[in-house]
């Protein structure tokens, strides 16, 4: 199965607060907040949802196609990619513009505060789905966050091509309306977001959980160290989480997730299988910093798995 991944390519530049956001946030105060937290710690790390998911489908033995815009200073992280097992061809390089940056801070209850530079990324709706062949046939797509336009012209050009699609608007859900949200639900295989994001779709879309599923197949909702649950028109399935030998940092975190998710759909197993696969990539991805400083053999992740959920069929 040919499995392309769009979505936001940028670098990720990682801080750690020694202290708890919240503990900073006065309630009667809310109306001009004017905070600076000075942290231990900075790492720049590659990133963005699309190599994030990519990797893991690299690591768990897939060559995934990356589909995405990436600035002038992309060459030695798109060479890396490679080396990794991600097909960068369909990458376009802007050459007048940086690559997409994440500024993040974590505090010690692993709450985030962060900032995110656009770059390359605005340029994303100059990529088109129309350009590659076979993939109605044989193909598997995840949209993820991304240029907001860019992300409802791939899912219309998806559904109009007949292509199997699985929509992702991940941290978008604050940026996009409700018309936007709706137009990547409806023709979508699969819709994924976490437990937070599905509020804003329900409140942004007016969508029941019920009118979500008169759309798609299957609906996937996580929800951090719970798990996820797997719902279809058939019912409900909760997939527990797996828990981590130590906790490191969150981000690309979901990424992984949506990545062993992906493995499991595109190799034909169950949609419970596939979830618990995502479970055992995203705390890999736990338990180290960035998204994709972690690595293991299929060996090793099968032997994971198992101590977990059972035989990996």
């Amino acid at each position: 199965m040919k499995l392309i991944v769009t979505g936001s390519i940028a670098y990720d530049y990682l801080m750690s607060f020694p202290g708890k956001f919240t503990e900073h946030l006065l309630p009667e105060h809310m109306q001009r907040v004017s905070l600076s937290f000075l942290v231990d710690s900075m790492d720049k790390r590659r990133g963005g949802c699309a190599p994030n998911i990519a990797y893991t489908l690299a690591l768990l033995g897939e060559r995934p196609h990356l589909l995405a815009t990436a600035g002038q200073d992309f060459g030695d992280y798109g060479t890396w990619l490679g080396a990794a097992g991600v097909d960068t061809s369909l990458v376009k390089v802007v050459g007048d513009k940086f690559t997409a940056s994440f500024f993040c801070s974590t505090d010690q209850a692993n709450n985030q505060i962060a900032s995110f530079y656009t770059g390359a990324m605005a340029n994303a709706g100059e990529l088109s789905f129309r350009t590659i062949d076979g993939l109605a046939a044989n193909g598997l797509v995840i949209i993820s966050p991304n240029d907001p336009g860019a992300m409802v012209q791939y899912a219309e050009e998806c559904a109009a091509m007949g292509v199997k699609y699985i929509w992702d608007p991940g941290q978008q859900c604050a940026r996009m309306d409700g018309a936007a949200l709706r137009d990547g639900i409806v023709g979508a295989h699969l819709v994924i977001c976490n437990d937070y994001e599905f509020e804003l779709i329900r409140q942004k879309t007016g969508m029941s959980e019920a009118d979500v599923l008169a759309e798609v197949e299957t609906l996937v909702v996580t929800k951090g160290e719970h798990g996820c649950t797997v719902t279809t028109r058939q019912g409900s399935v909760d997939v527990a989480a797996v828990p981590p030998d130590r906790i490191v940092d969150p981000t690309g975190v979901g990424d992984a997730f949506r990545g062993g998710l992906m493995k499991g759909l595109a190799t034909g197993r169950s949609l419970t299988t596939s979830a618990q696969m995502g479970s055992v990539a995203a705390t890999w991805a736990l338990e180290h910093l960035g998204g994709m400083s972690h690595a293991y053999t299929w060996s090793e992740f099968v032997q994971r798995y198992e101590r977990h959920f059972g035989r990996l069929d």
